[in-house]
């Protein structure tokens, strides 16, 4: 760390590293920008990083999770919020009037793979024993125990040899095919109030949606949605007034219910069948001004903004790819979670189940969506986001209408030595601190 404080380039270095708000695994790139003026080629503005320090400059490395970056994962959330916020109470080019438009919050959970550990909301015990049963394996089937909600115990199963780990793995591996399955249902179910066909139905009305998935504490995904009905022209028409909450509501609780994803016969694992769990959840979203209910539109997007950084780690899993099976020995998990990433490789070593990449996917239990999905019309994109505050933070300048920008830029490297890192983590605890400041939310150390 002395040695790098010694160094030509170290305040400019710090000083990239403070653009990017304390990034902790920074992407380096070298090249350069030119701005011409497209009539007379002369150069109006240029920009090398041969006068940078190591000829690089820092960008963000826009990762998601907080177990991997705290500062890139705190700005990507607060694009998550307001991308989910404009789709439910305009903003962004949606219109206001869509807070009048059916919205509900649904919450879709995964199918029991066998009986786990969990807390009660009335604090009573983890699974009551009965009659002293004893399973196949000669387990109790029953926990007496009281957990607290820290307890490493809650979400691992009461008996390995009866849980269904391959039925788990591949239920996520079809997690996305089941969710558009079940849009379709909706959609089905819409057009046949409509009186027309599923293909006609956008004649009357537009489903749009966002969704996030979230990893429970037994290593498995369920999904929380924004859904919203438009008119046929987006969220600038309204719906047809017989389009309303309670329709809805009532097509997304028969499509969850209807929904399913069948795999073909394989000798070695027989014919799986997967649908959604039994606990679905739809609550209507009431205008935040009208209704200081938990379900208003602020909450659901602070909602949404709070998972969204999450990842796997934070069941307890590895936020890493794993290679071979030595890394899943070796991992950080609970016996749980490494069964499932013992699974998902065995699994994707099967022909059958080549086009799974199961392996590839092993670290997050087989599951390889994105975490947030959306309709092309429920709002703005992460892109226009970033690019609107890319406008925002750029030095004020009136570019020209005949300009011409010629760029050429590479990739030469990423990441921190371990003072630098130590470093970086010291400007965003700043950084942070400071936003705390501002927004009136500082403790300091005497509390």
């Amino acid at each position: 760390m002395i040695r790098l404080a010694q160094e030509p380039g170290f305040g400019r270095w710090q000083e990239q590293i403070k653009a990017t708000g304390g990034c902790a695994h920074p992407v380096y790139l070298s090249g350069r920008t030119t701005v011409l003026d497209s009539a007379t080629g002369v150069v109006l503005r240029h920009y090398d990083t041969q006068t940078e320090p190591g000829g690089r400059l820092a960008v963000r490395c826009r990762n998601r999770r907080s177990s991997r970056c705290a500062p890139c994962s705190r700005l990507h959330a607060g694009d998550t919020f307001h991308l989910m916020r404009a789709g439910l109470l305009g903003g962004k080019g949606v219109p206001a009037a869509v807070t009048a438009h059916p919205r509900l919050f649904v919450t879709l959970t995964a199918p029991s793979f066998g009986p786990v550990h969990r807390t009660t909301a009335d604090g009573g015990p983890c699974r009551p024993r009965r009659n002293g049963g004893t399973c196949e394996h000669d387990r109790p089937v029953g926990c007496g125990l009281i957990h607290a909600a820290d307890d490493p115990a809650v979400g691992q199963p009461i008996c390995g040899g009866c849980y269904d780990y391959a039925s788990h793995v591949l239920w996520h591996a079809h997690a996305g095919e089941l969710w558009n399955r079940t849009t379709r249902a909706i959609r089905r179910r819409l057009a046949a109030a409509a009186g027309t066909s599923q293909a006609r139905v956008g004649d009357h009305l537009t489903l749009s949606f966002a969704k996030v998935t979230e990893y429970q504490r037994r290593g498995a995904v369920h999904v929380h949605a924004v859904i919203r009905l438009d008119g046929p022209d987006g969220p600038n028409s309204p719906p047809p007034d017989w389009a309303t909450a309670g329709l809805l509501e009532n097509a997304v609780r028969s499509a969850a219910a209807s929904a399913e994803v069948t795999l073909p016969y394989l000798p070695s694992l027989g014919e799986h069948s997967f649908g959604w769990g039994q606990q679905i959840d739809v609550h209507p979203i009431r205008r935040a001004f009208a209704d200081g209910g938990p379900i208003s539109d602020e909450a659901v997007a602070a909602y949404v903004a709070k998972y969204v950084s999450k990842g796997v780690a934070d069941s307890g899993s590895a936020d890493y790819r794993m290679t071979s099976p030595e890394d899943i020995a070796l991992a950080s998990v609970s016996r749980h979670v490494r069964a499932l990433m013992g699974t998902a490789w065995r699994l994707g070593s099967l022909p059958a189940l080549e086009h799974l990449r199961l392996r590839a996917w092993a670290h997050t239990l087989g599951y390889r969506g994105h975490i947030l999905t959306k309709s092309r019309r429920y709002s703005t994109t992460y892109g226009e986001l970033r690019a609107a505050r890319a406008v925002h933070t750029r030095p004020a300048e009136d570019p020209g209408p005949m300009e011409i920008t010629e760029a050429a830029w590479r990739y030469v490297g990423s990441g921190h030595s371990l003072a630098e890192a130590e470093i970086a983590a010291g400007i965003a605890e700043d950084i942070a601190t400071l936003r705390d400041i501002r927004h009136g939310t500082w403790v300091g150390p005497d509390g």
